[in-house]
């Protein structure tokens, strides 16, 4: 029993670590439907650059996306005005391929600037846990958690309960009808890809200390991603938070009761089932055949 209850902890945690990954991408094809395959190139830049500010700072790599994250935002709007605007209304295919361009210079920067190395933060509380009962709570995946609840928290306030966050609701729900009563649609596409790009300053900052990673590995964390968000309905925040849970559930219990390099298998196995039954992943709205065609 007390082996279930720490898998599940870590999994919860690890889960929650994972929707913020994933919240980003989800919110920026909800509002312009792009796929942002650069997503994870993102996440692994703020990873080495929080690196680089521990190592020669001494920074708590968490602390740091207090610096990376308006960092991020920044660089998310300029990447919308300079790229990104140049395709809107294409078709989805456009924004796999211009965000892909865009992955790989992020890789070869990496690499010419920081070499082909794995590296990882660990800072003093690395190898430490707090024990409650029998279970034990990492501190690197327990502080990760909990920065990740902060500013899933704050997405969502500024989603539901601020003028800007009806906006982007309004115009990924229905862009012709948001236009109407005044919503400009390039103003805040603009808004919600700097916001879901700002999402990996503080993603990247914990991927840091939890997960080794070198340039290349933005490939492994895209495809995790992807799986979160199809599994969960492209588009749906809460669909994001129910497919990162499922995920870290799956690599706790199969590290468990199994082997953990079965892991990812299970997930996806658990996507395919899903996607047998609902086609639109669990949170995601079914499209009219006229529409979709």
């Amino acid at each position: 029993m007390t082996e279930l209850a720490q898998a599940l902890a870590l999994g919860v945690l690890i889960g929650g670590v994972y929707a913020l990954l994933a919240s980003g991408l989800t919110l920026i094809f909800g509002v312009m439907h792009v796929v942002n395959v650069a997503h994870g190139a993102l996440l692994v830049l703020v990873a080495m650059l929080t690196w680089w500010m521990w190592r020669h700072t001494g920074i708590d790599p968490i602390v740091a996306s207090v610096v990376t994250t308006p960092l991020m935002f920044g660089l998310g709007w300029a990447l919308y005005r300079g790229l990104v605007v140049r395709i809107r209304g294409a078709s989805a295919s456009m924004s796999v391929l211009l965000t892909f361009g865009l992955a790989l210079t992020v890789e070869g920067v990496l690499n010419v600037t920081a070499g082909n190395k794995f590296r990882s933060a660990t800072p003093g509380y690395f190898e430490e846990s707090y024990r409650i009962g029998g279970v034990s709570l990492p501190k690197p995946q327990l502080y990760g958690f909990l920065a990740a609840v902060a500013v899933l928290a704050l997405l969502y306030v500024v989603l539901t309960r601020t003028w800007t966050g009806r906006a982007i609701r309004a115009t990924a729900q229905n862009p012709d009808g948001a236009a109407l009563v005044g919503v400009g649609a390039t103003a805040t596409a603009s808004l919600a890809f700097a916001i879901g790009t700002a999402t990996t300053g503080v993603g990247g900052s914990i991927m840091s200390v939890l997960y080794p990673f070198f340039p290349a590995s933005h490939y492994d964390w895209i495809s995790r991603l992807l799986g979160i968000i199809v599994l969960g309905g492209l588009g749906s925040l809460p669909g994001a938070l129910v497919g990162a849970l499922v995920l870290g559930l799956a690599e706790t219990l199969t590290a468990t009761y199994g082997s953990l390099r079965w892991s990812t298998l299970v997930f996806y196995v658990v996507i395919l089932a899903v996607l047998l039954v609902r086609k639109q992943g669990l949170f995601g709205a079914r499209l009219r055949e006229d529409v979709a065609s």
